[in-house]
């Protein structure tokens, strides 16, 4: 059985408002991050998606969570980083790029991500990284 890896970064504000990018190829915003390529270790990955997706130059601070997607023989690995360097950029991927507060997500967000950066905040940095099985859709219909 093979699975697939994917890396995604929180990053967080002076505020602690959460970094979310809209997606130009479908109607969702997400955390950075995506797959894992070939020969990349997913702390590699994290901070080239990063890169990719919205221009900022980040350094992992710590791993919060390794999720288990059984449905779709994934791992999700995320990653609490931290800019060095860089503004937001909207790229060939990513078409609105702002800072939420967790209470003021946009509906159409990730839901499985949502539910990640929940656990990082609800954990106050104890007990981290956190092991999950994520069941279910990622996505709600909007």
């Amino acid at each position: 059985m093979k699975f697939t890896l994917g890396a995604f970064a929180i990053i967080l504000n002076d505020k602690q408002e959460v970094l979310l990018c809209h997606r130009r190829d479908y109607d969702l915003w997400n955390l950075p991050g995506g797959g894992v390529e070939n020969e990349e270790s997913p702390w590699e990955a994290v901070i080239r998606e990063v890169k990719e997706e919205v221009g900022l130059d980040v350094k992992i601070v710590s791993l919060t969570g390794v999720y288990s997607k059984p449905e779709k023989n994934e791992v999700v690995f995320s990653f609490l980083c931290e800019v060095i360097s860089g503004k937001p950029t909207l790229t060939d991927e990513a078409d609105q790029i702002e800072y939420f507060a967790m209470d003021q997500w946009p509906s159409n967000v990730s839901q499985k991500q949502k539910e990640r950066v929940k656990d990082f905040l609800d954990s106050n940095f104890e007990d981290l990284p956190l092991f999950k099985t994520q069941i279910g859709p990622s996505s709600l219909p909007h």
